[in-house]
């Protein structure tokens, strides 16, 4: 699977994002570089990938061990998977350096891609939220995972990406757009309350669901518009 990196669309926060510290040094018009925002980056990033891991302790899936999940995590977040992630995004074209980092091979360097990397992370968050970074990192995730767990990629390996994510890269690769969850319905006692959730894209409802708790109703929500959609049987 090709993956491109999103748009940031704040040309501000972009350019900030592809700003390597030695670039400041040399023009005196430009003040800010990247590191703020890799800060940022590295903190959204790790919370990403502990939320994925998490999700595998569904007794329906793989059950993992809080100290797997550390290393795991560690091994996604490193420099080197990382600089893997930006070359194959093409990261390393678009950073702005200056003339002794071009010179020292910056544009290759796994520490400087791996940095740049978090910073654009950290920018497209404050540009379009948590739920658009989920569509982006998580399909970018999801195969170096199968490969650290000993997955397949056959319909028999346990699923990594919940309804909810599968749906929501759907609608950005598509439509362009975050799914909207709603619940429009619930009924039951307080201690047994069944909730029904719909999933919406620019104002179209693509899915409904029921479940005793809201993020259930969601989750069925997601899979009723996949299965509509022809993605899910």
């Amino acid at each position: 699977m090709n993956h491109q990196l999103p748009f940031i669309q704040n040309e501000n926060l972009r350019l900030r994002a592809l700003t390597h510290r030695s670039y400041v040094n040399e023009h005196s018009d430009v003040t800010e570089h990247n590191e703020r925002l890799e800060f940022l980056g590295d903190a959204v990033l790790g919370f990403i990938v502990s939320e994925l891991l998490y999700q595998q302790t569904d007794p329906n899936q793989l059950e993992l061990s809080e100290a797997k999940m550390t290393r795991l995590r560690a091994s996604l977040v490193d420099e080197k998977q990382l600089a893997q992630f930006a070359f194959q995004l093409g990261l390393g074209k678009l950073i702005r350096l200056g003339k002794g980092a071009i010179r020292d091979g910056g544009r290759e360097s796994p520490a400087l891609l791996s940095d740049a990397l978090e910073a654009y992370i950290g920018a497209y968050y404050l540009d379009q939220g948590i739920d658009a970074v989920r569509g982006f990192l998580i399909p970018l995730l999801t195969p170096i995972l199968h490969q650290r767990m000993g997955l397949d990629s056959s319909k028999n390996a346990p699923s990594l990406i919940d309804y909810k994510n599968r749906f929501q890269q759907w609608a950005l690769a598509e439509l362009g757009q975050t799914p909207k969850y709603c619940i429009v319905d619930e009924s039951g006692p307080d201690h047994a309350k069944e909730f029904v959730a719909q999933v919406q894209v620019r104002g179209q409802v693509y899915g409904s669901g029921r479940g005793r708790r809201k993020q259930d109703a969601q989750k069925q929500a997601a899979k009723d518009a996949l299965r509509k959609l022809g993605l899910e049987t």
